[in-house]
């Protein structure tokens, strides 16, 4: 670990050996296959990565190793002050890595709501060896069992922002890990293994990619847990990509300016989406009573540039309002230089029980909006596009004029 800021380090982790190596770009190994001129050699390097180890030599097949992932997980590592990290082809790859990983040790999960959709389905889909408790966050003590292997949350959460004490969890967890899919937050805002968490996952397609072309996961751990997930990656052969890891290098030094400009973004358009007539909630946080034990300033060193807002009019507005967008992208995934804008009820979030997703506050008006980079006034102008479509949209529904 270097000693320094997180600006700093976010420009100069894992390349600590570029000097020596006569580089000013991190190497790209695209290689499928590793010579093994030494066959005792060899055996000896596949046992230690089969054991979840780092290779003893040659790395034999890049489903085992590749030496650009390798750097990419010491860069992460860094920057989430951890001792390992394990690169996958995608979070939904992580997060089943970690599931199966906690499966060998026991088979009860203790999951708090709300969460990624896609995390929700699996948990709930029977496809692994698990079983799952969906809990409040005020049950995960009540919830644990002899047989609890992990405690999941996700803070800020996803869809709706809700903030989570992760060192309250961890206390409520007693002895079982906690896992906390920091995404929203990046390192550069929250740090969870500070907090007392276990393991801290990222769907490396956001943030730490952040320019919409790399879809990525990763877990950030002790080396002993990293162990357990490389050699589930070796089974499963889960392993990133190294162009992806390369363009996650590419990406990383510029992740504490993208998360702060975005963020100071967000914060200016939430005053005015807060006082919109159309927008019946916001969700951010910081926002109103959005943070009663006060995580920001304490947890998080900020709000991020993550918010969801519920319309009047329901699903039919929120779908005129994204037809009238022409700036904000209607797309799934978040963290992108540009504004990404979704609808969760019909797409992240789709797969999830009607009656749960709803108890969860995720409602057939709401839209989760990823905030970029563009100026505050371009992208409130396009805001404004949305919210004329939808008010019109509204006003037939409820048979009156719904004015701003």
């Amino acid at each position: 670990m270097y000693d320094t800021d997180l600006a700093t380090l976010a420009v100069h982790a894992g390349r600590h050996d570029f000097t020596q190596l006569g580089v000013h770009a991190a190497p790209l190994d695209l290689s499928s296959t590793y010579p093994v001129p030494d066959p005792e050699a060899g055996t000896a390097s596949y046992d230690a990565m089969a054991a979840g180890g780092a290779p003893v030599g040659s790395a034999i097949y890049a489903r085992l190793h590749n030496p650009t992932v390798a750097r990419v997980e010491q860069a992460i590592a860094e920057l989430e002050g951890a001792e390992a990290c394990v690169a996958f082809a995608s979070g939904m790859a992580a997060t089943t890595a970690v599931l199966l990983a906690t499966a060998m040790d026991g088979a009860h999960v203790v999951a708090v709501r709300p969460m990624y959709g896609g995390t929700d389905h699996l948990l709930e889909s029977g496809m692994l060896p698990i079983q799952v408790s969906f809990v409040a966050p005020h049950e995960v003590a009540s919830a644990i069992r002899p047989d609890t292997g992990l405690v999941f949350i996700e803070t800020p959460a996803n869809p709706t922002l809700a903030l989570l004490d992760i060192a309250a969890i961890v206390e409520s967890a007693g002895t079982v890990p906690v896992l906390v899919d920091s995404t929203f937050a990046t390192p550069v805002l929250q740090q969870p293994l500070r907090h007392g968490a276990a393991m801290v996952l990222h769907s490396a397609t956001k943030f730490l990619g952040g320019h919409g072309d790399v879809v990525a996961g990763v877990v950030c751990t002790s080396e002993a847990r990293a162990r357990r997930l490389r050699q589930v990656r070796v089974l499963t052969g889960g392993i990133l990509h190294p162009l992806a890891a390369f363009l996650l290098l590419r990406g990383l030094p510029t992740l504490p300016l993208r998360v702060e400009q975005a963020q100071r973004n967000a914060v200016a358009l939430a005053e005015r989406l807060a006082s919109h007539a159309m927008v019946s909630r916001l969700h951010f946080p910081g926002h109103g009573d959005s943070d009663p034990t006060g995580l920001i300033g304490r947890q998080m060193r900020g709000p991020g540039s993550l918010m969801a807002f519920e319309l009047h009019g329901g699903t039919e507005a929120a779908n005129a309002f994204l037809r009238a967008l022409r700036l904000i992208t209607p797309a799934v995934s978040l963290g992108s230089t540009d504004s990404l804008i979704q609808h969760p009820a019909g797409l992240t979030h789709r797969l999830m029980d009607p009656a749960v997703r709803e108890a969860q506050g995720i409602t057939d008006g709401l839209l989760r909006l990823s905030v970029g980079l563009e100026s505050v006034d371009a992208l409130w102008q396009d805001l404004l596009a949305g919210f004329a479509a939808a008010e019109q949209v509204a006003a037939v529904g409820a048979g009156n004029d719904v004015r701003r």
